[in-house]
């Protein structure tokens, strides 16, 4: 018991649930799925489940991450010290980690319907494949965000027992953003990166990464903009994603030097983009009279 109380720091660490930016950005898009799927109703055993789902699958993209990259984040300034780059941890324990709250997330999705669970298969194969990309594939991130907006047609599947043709638009929302924010992320560790042969956007975009990443922030709210006329939003999502659209604006601003704070400040931020989002969408559903 004295061991496993010694370590427990260890472990969560590399579940990252000291750093909590991952969980919340995986669980506002999908919030926002949940309240358009439900007009604004959602059950609470969905709520529960897809909570409960986003804390743990997030921990168990993050061990199988570190379990990927074990070999290589010791020679990278922001991962060197995490747990499996000091040995700490071994790759045996983490792959039982991982396994263990794989196991736990299909649990709570016994309690919605067949065609959630079904989907929760693709959901788990995305989120173990997304690590290894980087060494094939300069567009990691594309497959980062399939993973991460795959909530998306699970919460409508659990909600609805379909999968109806608009919500594919705020999937392609969500991988746009999450492209964007993530090349942000990579664009701290893109020196080191470029030195261990790891690939990323940040990598890939060059030069032309601020003016990319400025684009796909565009795309994302012409989805979105799009996605309140489908699902019939009201003044209150328009404005959320008015504000949304400014942070944008204010993240293009961190990232103008390129330096490492600026980058990560951009990334951070994004959560706030989430927040106002998904605030605009409960008051226009409360308030709009929908």
């Amino acid at each position: 018991m004295n061991s496993l109380r010694e370590r427990l720091p260890d472990f969560i660490s590399l579940m990252r649930l000291n750093k909590p930016i991952g969980t919340l950005l995986l669980l506002w898009p999908t919030l926002w799925a949940l309240w358009l799927a439900a007009e604004g109703v959602p059950s609470i055993k969905n709520l529960l489940v897809f909570v409960l789902g986003v804390f743990l699958m997030r921990a168990a993209g993050c061990v199988i991450n570190d379990f990927a990259d074990r070999k290589v984040d010791g020679h990278v300034a922001r991962t060197q010290h995490r747990p499996m780059a000091t040995g700490a941890i071994t790759a045996r324990e983490a792959l039982i980690l991982f396994s263990a709250l794989c196991l736990l997330s299909f649990l709570l999705v016994l309690l919605t319907n067949a065609l959630t669970i079904q989907l929760a298969f693709v959901g788990v194969a995305l989120a173990f494949c997304y690590p290894f990309m980087k060494r094939y594939t300069h567009l990691p991130q594309l497959v980062l965000g399939a993973a991460f907006a795959w909530s998306i047609p699970m919460a409508f599947a659990a909600e609805t027992g379909s999968l109806r043709p608009e919500l594919w638009a705020l999937y392609a929302a969500v991988i746009l953003w999450t492209i964007a924010y993530d090349t942000f992320y990579a664009m701290v560790d893109r020196d080191d990166d470029l030195k261990i042969g790891i690939k990323s956007t940040a990598i890939l975009f060059g030069d032309m990464d601020i003016a990319i990443t400025a684009t796909l922030q565009v795309l994302v709210v012409i989805a979105l903009l799009m996605i309140g006329t489908n699902f019939g939003r009201g003044l209150w999502f328009f404005l959320g994603l008015a504000v949304a659209a400014l942070l944008f604006l204010y993240q293009q601003y961190l990232i103008r030097n390129r330096d490492r704070d600026g980058c990560f400040k951009a990334f951070l931020n994004n959560n706030y983009v989430g927040a106002v989002i998904f605030i605009g969408l409960v008051l226009d559903y409360q308030l709009g009279g929908n």
